[in-house]
C-alpha cells in the first residue's frame, strides 16, 4: 500500500483496543513500517508491545493523521492528548461511532482537517465495511490516504453529508448484531425441528456466512440470488412466503429495526 507521508511524518493512534489494534496489524502486514507509528495507549497488549511501535512516547510534531480510536465515551478525555496538534496540516481521523465532525471542531480546532468515519466489526477479520466523510479542510488527497488506511480492514464508501451517518450506523455498524441473531434465530429454529444443539448452530453459521460470501462474488443481485434457489413449489417457495409477508415478515421488521437504530443513534449525536 501507498502510505504516502505517514513513513515520513508519521502516523498517531489513539487508542488500540480491538478495532484500533485490527487497523494496525493490517497496516503493518501491508508495509507500513512500525517506527513511523506512534500509539497512546493507558493499557497496552503484549501483542501491541510486540509490534515495535512507539508506545506512549513523545509524539511527532507534525504527523500525517491522528486516528482517533477510543470508545466515544471516552473522546472527551482522551482529545485533549493531541488536541495541540490541531488547526494544521494533520488530519484527524476519527472511528468514534456517534461523535460528530462539529464537536470534533470544538474541541480540536475549527480549522482542522477532520474525517469521522463508521467501521463495523467484520473489520477484525478483515472483512469490514466503512463509511467516511471530511470536513471542509479535507482535501481529496488526504480523502485517498484516510481509504488506503481504512482499506487495511475491509471496504471503504464516501458518504455526500455527514447526515447519512446515522443510516450508515444504523445498516452497517450495527447490522453485524442483526445477523448474529438470525444465526441464533435459524439454529434454534433447526433444533425444534429435532436437530441437535451443535448441528442446528453448525449448519446456521455456515449457511449465513456462504450465503454472505456468494453474494459478494456472484455477478448476480440478491434478488436473482433467492430467486435462483427457490423453486416454484419447493421447501424454499414455502419459507419465503412467512418471511416475505408484507405485514410481518422480514421488509417490516428490518424496516423498523434500522429506523429504531438510526433514531437512537441521532438522539446520541446531539
Amino acid at each position: 500500500m501507498d502510505y504516502g507521508d505517514i513513513t515520513t511524518r508519521g502516523l498517531v493512534l489513539l487508542g488500540c483496543g480491538k478495532m484500533g489494534g485490527a487497523m494496525l496489524e493490517g497496516w503493518l502486514s501491508n508495509g507500513l513500517e512500525p517506527s513511523a507509528v506512534h500509539v497512546i495507549d493507558p493499557m497496552p497488549s503484549d501483542w501491541l508491545r510486540a509490534q515495535g511501535v512507539e508506545i506512549n512516547g513523545d509524539l511527532p510534531v507534525d504527523p500525517a493523521v491522528v486516528l482517533l480510536a477510543v470508545k466515544p465515551q471516552m473522546m472527551t478525555q482522551a482529545l485533549p492528548q493531541v488536541a495541540h496538534l490541531g488547526n494544521r496540516s494533520t488530519v484527524f481521523l476519527s472511528i468514534a461511532a456517534g461523535t460528530t465532525i462539529a464537536s470534533m471542531e470544538t474541541a480540536l480546532g475549527a480549522h482542522s482537517p477532520i474525517i469521522r468515519a463508521m467501521p463495523n466489526t467484520p473489520a477484525a477479520v478483515g472483512q469490514g465495511i466503512t463509511a467516511l466523510i471530511g470536513n471542509a479542510h479535507v482535501s481529496e488527497s488526504r480523502l485517498a490516504l484516510a481509504e488506503t488506511l481504512l482499506s487495511a480492514v475491509g471496504q471503504t464508501v464516501r458518504l455526500e453529508d455527514e447526515g447519512q451517518m446515522d443510516a450508515v450506523t444504523a445498516v452497517s455498524g450495527s447490522g453485524p448484531a442483526y445477523v448474529f441473531h438470525l444465526i441464533e434465530a435459524l439454529a434454534a429454529a433447526g433444533e425444534t425441528e429435532g436437530l441437535s444443539p451443535g448441528l442446528a448452530m453448525q449448519l446456521a453459521k455456515a449457511t449465513v456466512a456462504g450465503a454472505g460470501a456468494l453474494a459478494m462474488q456472484a455477478e448476480d443481485e440478491p434478488t436473482q440470488l433467492r430467486i435462483n434457489v427457490t423453486s416454484p413449489a419447493g421447501t424454499t417457495k414455502a419459507a419465503l412466503r412467512v418471511l416475505m409477508n408484507e405485514a410481518d415478515g422480514f421488509p417490516a421488521l428490518l424496516t423498523r429495526a434500522v429506523k429504531a437504530a438510526a433514531d437512537r443513534s441521532r438522539e446520541l449525536g446531539q
